[in-house]
């Protein structure tokens, strides 16, 4: 048998119907640009949310850097951020000129909201929590913390589409939440796509403007903004699979709890939830220190991983500029040598789990 890490085409074939109609009607429609469907998905995806705006953007990246930039960070500004993120996370924070400040990563894989308070200076702005894997980060600490020393508050959310903290859903706890729907996602598009969602009028105003070139009306531009569109394709497929979120988290939370009840591997040390919290799994992350001979092991039974990441942003070659070296950020690093992700995705097939399941446990 063979199993990829992820399939998306699994995912396409649960819901073929819906979403070759939707694209055929879409591509019917001769308006392919900030038209109806992409008003729509801003509404559904708003009231999915309880956010009050919703706004699309080209990617979960552009999500990021506009938020910073808009919510007025820039040059000089440090935003603290966890280690352990993927690098787009910091990506967000250095293309507006800010200074990504890291923070080691608590037994969640989330920022470690203790070690926030140290390290805020008087350039400090923000705080971007990732949630990473679709767990959730401590938010009743990171939200005190931020109201305490008057900082904004940003959401990283590419990975938690749906996951929930004591009942509301990441991304609305902050001034903005960022989500990315690539297709890869618990929610994910056909192509690249994204977007911001806030109770704040005026970044509501300000991205929707920002997105489309600076131009609120056609030809008449208030500000040098960015081409960073929703397009209706993606839209319209997103308002589809939008629709069936709560049976894909079902499904991928079943997914999750028979990993964790049935591997049985000595080695391995399995995620756990923080209480009072909804993971969406994005991923099943274990951790291994025989991450090697295990990943060679499955690799020869035909199953493939995947490193969720083997460099974090602080030894990254894009970030020597920042000075940090090896040794720096020690939980961070041990999570980068030893995180593993077990193939896990929409559709799954029991077969190709309990293989899985049975490959890991046989590994000696």
């Amino acid at each position: 048998m063979k199993i990829m890490p992820n399939r998306m085409d699994y995912g396409y074939l649960k819901y073929q119907d819906e979403l070759e109609a939707k694209a055929l009607s879409v591509l019917r429609s001769g308006w392919y640009v900030l038209g109806r469907e992409v008003q729509s998905f801003e509404e559904n995806f708003a009231a999915y949310t309880g956010a009050k705006y919703c706004i699309g953007v080209a990617s979960g990246l552009d999500a990021l850097w506009i938020a910073v930039k808009l919510l007025g960070i820039g040059p000089g500004d440090e935003v603290i951020v966890q280690g352990n993120t993927y690098i787009a996370s910091v990506m967000g924070i250095t293309i507006n000129g800010a200074v990504p400040v890291f923070v080691e990563p608590d037994a969640y894989y989330q920022i470690n909201a203790d070690k926030i308070e140290e390290k805020i200076t008087g350039k400090t702005k923000a705080v971007m929590v990732v949630h990473l894997y679709g767990h959730v980060a401590d938010m009743d600490k990171i939200t005190r913390i931020c109201r305490t020393h008057g900082l904004k508050l940003i959401e990283d959310c590419a990975q938690s589409h749906g996951a929930l903290y004591k009942g509301q859903m990441t991304g609305t706890f902050g001034d903005a939440g960022c989500f990315s729907f690539y297709p890869s996602k618990n929610l994910g598009a056909f192509g690249d796509a994204g977007a911001i969602v806030t109770g704040d009028a005026r970044l509501n105003e300000d991205a929707r403007v920002f997105r489309n070139y600076g131009s609120e009306k056609r030809y008449y531009n208030k500000v040098v903004g960015a081409n960073s569109r929703l397009d209706e394709l993606q839209a319209g497929l997103l308002n589809v699979r939008l629709a069936h979120m709560e049976e894909i988290t079902r499904e991928r939370q079943e997914l999750a709890s028979v990993y964790s009840r049935e591997l049985q591997q000595k080695d391995l040390l399995l995620p756990r939830q923080r209480e009072g919290t909804r993971s969406v799994w994005h991923q099943y992350v274990v951790r291994t220190r025989r991450r090697q001979e295990l990943m060679e092991y499955l690799e020869q039974q035909g199953i493939g991983t995947l490193i969720h990441y083997p460099v974090p942003p602080h030894l990254a070659e894009a970030y020597r500029n920042l000075g940090y070296r090896k040794g720096d950020f020690p939980v961070t690093e041990e999570y980068a040598d030893t995180v593993l992700s077990l193939p896990f995705y929409t559709g799954m097939h029991p077969e190709e789990q309990q293989y899985t399941i049975d490959c890991i446990n046989s590994f000696q």
